[in-house]
């Protein structure tokens, strides 16, 4: 009896709503997942092929059948004359293993430090900034008598300069006492009266500071600017001042120009004017990676003001590993506290992967080192001129970093471990060399102690091996050497069978 089904009503198939030659959306046409023709391989690329894939074997053949056992064959000392050598040979080896492991270790141990640390020390620059006046009025002798022309063209000018050197750790303790009511912060700025006390003996300024090449004044800023009080006298003389480090050399420029443009330690202007003003010299932070300032919200997470972006992605990611808010089934959130709350800004919960963007978010750039100086145009400051000091901490590369770099780009050094792999070769071909040497001398010597006993022990050991090699192990024999099928020779034995031919064969090429 057949099953009863009920019958639906079939759905009349429709045309789609589109037009013919309008393109539908979704999915392409895909190509099919069978094999696709290729365009077939001439003869000298096959022959190519076929070459490269025989020069590859060979390689590597030679690679297996190289020797690499450098240790000493056992019972060695006792064959031999001088016995002590073998001793000094395998305390050579240890020390060997001992050097090449403290070397392997101690350059990873430099690799890593010069890896993750930033390598940055910081120390003080010291800026002095002084002026001197040219044409004022109290400079003129009045006008020349002799000449015909009565009008003066000279105006009153004067020149700013600012220079500054990195001073030594052991030249900034000496020296601390001597400007310490000079010296300014970096971010916090003297008040208006206090310009006055940070003034120093202008005979004191290095007339040649001597600075090395790395570290010159232009180095640590990418721009400096002068701002200008406005005056109500003069029109025009609160010009600002402004330099920029040039970018990078282009195709149409030199790198000699490029280096000298943005490589000095003295900045110099001269502007007209003939009354005391006050400027502001703002100093922006050159620095390699960039430091920038964070927000009050990371900064009492991370503990830190300022500090770069990697400094502040690791501090955050210490701050959750130390109050384990890491989550135990799905490592790649953590639970935020009332604090992280503020920097992740959404939800409860945040992502590790998302460190770096939720840093992002609080850093800002770092603002300027602003160092106010007073202009001075009166006779009475230039009779016994006087500079303004400023020390400022900056950031430098560390001279230990510079040094043991070298140490792992050396290129001598591979030629060095290339120099060694040839040696440890020749010491292989030597150890094998005795290792031979040894078994023959075994050989010989047992021949010589007992002939009958070695050579009734030599031949079943060699029958043995045949009955293995021809497959016959399993009919037994034992050890009768008076068998007929082992001592008997010429064509039809069984040392002349196809089977012991081929494996006979096999053994020699394995000793080569």
């Amino acid at each position: 009896m057949q099953p009863q089904y009920r019958s639906y009503a079939q759905q009349v198939p429709q045309r789609s709503p589109h037009a013919a030659n309008q393109r539908r959306g979704g999915i392409g046409p895909m190509m099919s997942s069978g094999p696709h023709p290729s365009v077939p391989l001439t003869q000298t690329q096959i022959a190519q092929q076929q070459q490269a894939q025989a020069h590859a074997h060979e390689l590597a053949r030679r690679r297996s059948r190289k020797p690499t056992d450098k240790n000493i064959p056992e019972g060695v000392e006792d064959s031999i004359v001088d016995q002590e050598s073998v001793h000094r040979y395998k305390a050579l080896r240890a020390v060997e293993r001992d050097l090449d492991a403290t070397i392997t270790r101690k350059r990873l141990d430099v690799s890593d430090a010069c890896n993750r640390h930033n390598g940055k020390l910081s120390k003080t620059l010291r800026i002095w900034i002084t002026n001197t006046v040219e044409d004022q009025a109290w400079q003129s002798t009045g006008l020349n008598v002799d000449t015909f022309d009565f009008t003066s063209n000279m105006e009153a000018s004067f020149r700013v300069k600012i220079e500054a050197r990195l001073l030594d750790d052991d030249e900034s303790v000496s020296e601390q006492l001597q400007v310490n009511k000079g010296r300014v912060s970096s971010t916090v700025l003297p008040k208006d009266g206090e310009v006055a006390n940070k003034l120093e003996d202008y005979h004191n300024i290095p007339s040649d500071p001597v600075t090395s090449l790395s570290c010159r004044f232009s180095h640590f800023f990418k721009s400096i600017s002068v701002d200008f009080e406005r005056s109500r006298f003069r029109i025009g003389v609160g010009q600002n001042v402004e330099w920029k480090r040039p970018e990078a050399a282009s195709k149409g420029q030199s790198v000699n120009s490029t280096t000298s443009a943005s490589d000095f330690d003295e900045f110099t202007f001269k502007r007209n004017g003939d009354e005391n003003m006050n400027i502001m010299i703002n100093l922006c932070r050159h620095e390699s990676p960039e430091r920038y300032q964070l927000s009050p919200e990371l900064a009492e997470v991370v503990d830190m003001s300022e500090g770069t972006q990697q400094e502040a992605v690791a501090a955050l990611w210490e701050y959750i590993r130390f109050w384990n808010l890491q989550e135990d089934e799905e490592k790649r959130n953590f639970r935020c506290d009332e604090l992280l709350k503020k920097i992740v800004g959404r939800g409860d919960i945040g992502y590790i992967p998302m460190l770096n963007e939720y840093v992002t978010q609080h850093l800002r750039p770092l603002p300027p080192i602003s160092l106010p100086y007073t202009i001075r145009v009166d006779k009475d400051f230039h009779k016994d001129p006087q500079a303004t000091v400023y020390d400022v901490q900056v950031l430098v590369d560390d001279p230990l970093r510079s040094t043991l770099q070298p140490l792992i780009n050396n290129s001598q050094y591979a030629s060095m471990l290339k120099d060694v792999t040839v040696l440890d070769e020749q010491l292989a071909r030597l150890i094998q060399a005795i290792a031979v040497s040894k078994a023959k001398h075994s050989f010989f010597l047992s021949l010589s102690e007992d002939p009958a006993t070695f050579v009734k022990s030599w031949l079943s050991s060699q029958r043995r091996d045949l009955e293995v090699i021809l497959g016959d192990a399993a009919k037994g024999g034992g050890d009768d050497l008076a068998a007929d099928e082992w001592r008997r020779g010429g064509a039809s034995s069984v040392w002349a069978t196809q089977n012991a031919r081929e494996s006979v064969n096999v053994l020699l090429s394995r000793q080569r």
